[in-house]
């Protein structure tokens, strides 16, 4: 009869390769299952490392190229108005190498086909095509270059189907304009379209570029600009020019200066970088970590098989380097191959992850390419867990004497162990006994296996934290801090008489006006640029929570500030603090801190409405207000406010919540259908190779246990019972690291603009445990059809 083993070796002959290398090829063949387990954890590591670093890096170089092509921006600052004749005074400052003059004005839309109001960014282009900062790439169309025509940007178009020919309306100076769309553009400026708070919402939210005389002439702003951009000289001191910019525009009302770190959509991106580079890194380091550990026992075992034929080689002349290189070649190859496949695989994801990026980052082009970089780290990585798999077997043989190696291995020495001490054997049956007796003898082996298991169950549990996390952030800020319906910002600075215009509304049920304040804060050497949030004493819709959620009262004289911010400025409660204000008279005044919270969003700080008011010297004044609604008659009021020129913007709370949802959602369940499957190649891969191994090691008790009359039922309950207990050990461990390294990402994933809290939830838990358990019983099937092809004359008849 023909056997495959006989065929690799007529093929080994014919190609006349050298013997340890014929053996190589016969003892993969004999461990093909084992071998192929090892791959694909191998291939899971690889390929998870592949897809997240390759997309970092395609990331990276595409932003680069982005930026230098359309000449974003260095440096930004938004003010009232100041004379063109200004931008010739910055441009002569040290360090600054392009400057551009813009006007910008944020307009209330109406959208065909939307209910609620949406509304929009309007920006001017640059007088000269080609020239300014900030360029426009057209993805259909063309730029406006007359009045009322308009490019919108496309995350916008394409939420609300808008093409070139469509037209929507307006608020323009208290005016409505009909604007005709001509084009759907993208710039390096909005690659995540965001108005100021954390979550975009591309259906109520755009950006429309404008013909510059256009907008400028509604305005009343054609020999003047609101908006400031500028790129940098190389070696320029980027804080030293946003302080001269600072004092050059602090006359027009400017908000201060800031860089491109604090620029929303550069920041959001930033974020989703270091998510990436963060994935690469814990991600991979599982993976190669189990594979090193599944090396180990494979090699450990065919050793302790090979000791004669170790022996015997060594004796005929091969040297310890030989010999060792052919325990090293069987880890090499079978992590190589499974390298390879992980590679190939980890390709494909990173293209289906660009498709997914896509959807939130909108780029010229987004390719997914693997850099020589990301290969070569990808084939280091292999070749490490090979190698530190493999040490201890290789240590072994180079340290085995030829003679030793031809005598048999010394027989185990057995002794009582805790059962036997404690008398509890006799209320034990004897597969139990016989079970916790080799788990008893194995320590190492079996504490490696649990090991192994558990961090499949942590892989999961990692997986479903984002969840988790995500879930906690909407239900504090978006549920329990944030109860209004909807937010209305005013174009400009109101009186409280606006708020009791809001309350006569139809719908309105309850109104709370809010006063927003661009503030520098500073603490000795440290300072920050935010906003103060200035809240009525007790407010209901907009509530500051304190670390048990319950509502903080504004104090009538104080600051409160996030845990980010505080930490940001090194200060805590009780401390004084200077404020300096970047609007109005812009006093410097000291306040003392009345309290820290722990928000997860933004850098907030927050203050009694009428004290904010008092310390900028104004009367009672609000930036806008707070709604709760009738569900009854939105409609009719979503009507009303789309007409009030007053109003610049109108929030939906459940609305943005739902949009942003809708598309992260998705990314998240991606991610999560991927973890879930490498976590199975995990424990289906550990729970196979341990049975495999327990199964050749224990062949000849099980089979000597058949002829004493045990049932193919029992040996394979004693044999699958020792893997069943080391799963169930291992979920609480898996838990427990998956706890860790959840701990972990949420403080090296958590930056100003997003902190990630620490929640686990015991769907996570369950769910993780289950994932490895259905792993582990499909693994033992494989190994049941094995013990039940058991050839008892055939294992009788070995000899190790």
């Amino acid at each position: 009869m023909v056997t495959p083993a006989r065929v690799l070796s007529m093929a080994a002959a014919m190609f006349r390769l050298p013997a340890l290398e014929r053996k190589l090829l016969r003892d993969l063949w004999r461990m093909r299952g084992q071998a192929l387990a090892i791959g694909m954890v191998a291939m899971c590591g690889v390929a998870s490392f592949v897809t997240m670093q390759g997309s970092y890096e395609a990331l990276l170089s595409t932003r680069a190229t982005y930026y230098e092509q359309y000449r974003f921006a260095d440096v930004f600052a938004n003010l009232k108005r100041a004379p063109d004749s200004l931008l010739e005074r910055v441009r002569q400052l040290p360090g600054v190498k392009q400057v551009q003059g813009r006007v910008v004005f944020d307009a209330s839309l109406d959208v065909p086909g939307l209910d609620e109001p949406a509304s929009g960014r309007l920006v001017t282009l640059p007088r000269h095509a080609g020239e300014g900062l900030n360029g426009v790439h057209l993805r259909a169309g063309r730029l406006p270059g007359a009045a009322q025509e308009a490019a919108v940007s496309e995350a916008f178009a394409q939420a609300n189907n808008l093409q070139a020919g469509d037209s929507l309306l307006a608020v323009i100076n208290g005016r409505k304009e009909r604007l005709r769309i001509v084009g759907i553009a993208i710039s390096p400026e909005y690659i995540s379209e965001m108005k100021g708070n954390a979550f975009p919402d591309n259906r109520r939210f755009g950006v429309l570029w404008m013909e510059h005389e256009a907008l400028a002439g509604a305005l009343d702003m054609r020999d003047g600009f609101n908006d400031l951009t500028l790129t940098l000289s190389p070696r320029a001191s980027e804080n030293r020019v946003i302080e001269q910019v600072d004092a050059l525009l602090a006359p027009y009302g400017s908000l201060g200066a800031y860089g491109r770190v604090d620029q929303l959509s550069h920041n959001f991106l930033d974020n989703e970088l270091a998510q990436a580079r963060v994935s690469a890194t814990v991600l991979p380091a599982i993976f190669m970590g189990v594979v090193a550990f599944l090396i180990h026992n494979v090699l450990l075992r065919i050793t302790s098989l090979q000791r004669p034929q170790i022996g015997l080689l060594k004796s005929f002349g091969y040297g310890n380097f030989a010999i060792g290189m052919h325990y090293v070649k069987f880890a090499l190859l079978t992590v190589g191959v499974g390298g390879l496949t992980g590679i190939a695989l980890g390709a494909w994801l990173g293209e289906q992850l660009a498709q997914v990026y896509a959807l939130f980052y909108h780029f010229p082009t987004l390719h997914f390419a693997l850099s020589p970089r990301t290969l070569s780290m990808a084939a280091l990585i292999a070749v490490a867990a090979a190698a530190l798999g493999s040490a201890l077997a290789v240590a072994r043989v180079l340290r085995l004497p030829p003679a030793e190696a031809m005598r048999a291995s010394s027989p185990a020495r057995f002794r009582p162990g805790p059962l036997e001490r404690l008398g509890l054997q006799r209320f034990i049956p004897l597969p139990a006994r016989m079970v916790l007796r080799n788990l008893e003898r194995n320590p190492v082996k079996a504490g490696l296996s649990v090991l192994g298991l558990a961090l499949a169950a942590a892989l999961m549990v990692t997986g479903q934290y984002s969840f988790d996390a995500l879930d906690e952030i909407v239900r504090i800020q978006f549920r329990t801090a944030q109860r209004d319906d909807i937010t209305v910002n005013f174009n400009e600075i109101r009186s409280v008489a606006a708020l009791h215009a809001l309350a006569s509304m139809p719908g309105v049920l309850r109104v709370e006006g809010f006063r927003t304040a661009a503030v520098r804060l500073r603490a000795g050497h440290r300072e920050k640029k935010t906003v103060i949030l200035g809240l009525d004493a007790a407010p209901e819709l907009r509530r500051v929570l304190d670390e048990n959620e319950r509502p903080v009262a504004l104090p009538a004289q104080g600051i409160v500030l996030s845990k980010k911010l505080a930490e940001l400025l090194g200060q805590r409660a009780g401390n004084m603090l200077e404020v300096e204000f970047m609007e109005g008279r812009r006093q410097t005044v000291l306040v003392r801190i009345s309290a820290v919270i722990d928000e997860p969003i933004g850098l907030l700080s927050y203050m009694d409405r009428a004290a904010l008011s008092r310390l900028l010297g104004e009367s009672d004044t609000v930036s806008g207000a707070y709604l709760r609604l009738d569900a009854q008659q939105q409609s009719g009021l979503y009507r009303l406010l789309k007409s009030v020129p007053a109003i610049s913007s109108v929030t939906l709370r459940e609305a943005t919540l739902e949009s942003f949802m809708e598309t992260v959602a998705e990314n998240m369940r991606i991610s999560t259908r991927v973890l879930v499957l490498f976590a199975c190649v995990i424990a289906i891969g550990v729970v196979y190779n341990s049975a495999r191994l327990a199964l050749s090691e224990h062949a000849l008790e099980l089979a000597s246990l058949r002829i004493l009359g045990f049932t193919k039922g029992e040996v394979g309950r004693m044999l699958l019972g020792e893997q069943a207990l080391l799963v169930l050990v291992s979920l609480p461990l898996g838990g427990l690291i998956g706890y860790g390294l959840s701990a972990l990402l949420s403080q090296l994933l958590s930056q100003e603009l997003f902190r990630i809290p620490l929640v686990v939830s015991t769907q996570t838990f369950i769910s993780a445990a289950a994932t490895v358990l259905l792993s582990s019983m499909a693994s033992g099937l494989l190994v049941w059809r094995r013990v039940r092809q058991l050839d008892l004359i055939e294992v009788l008849k070995t000899r190790e």
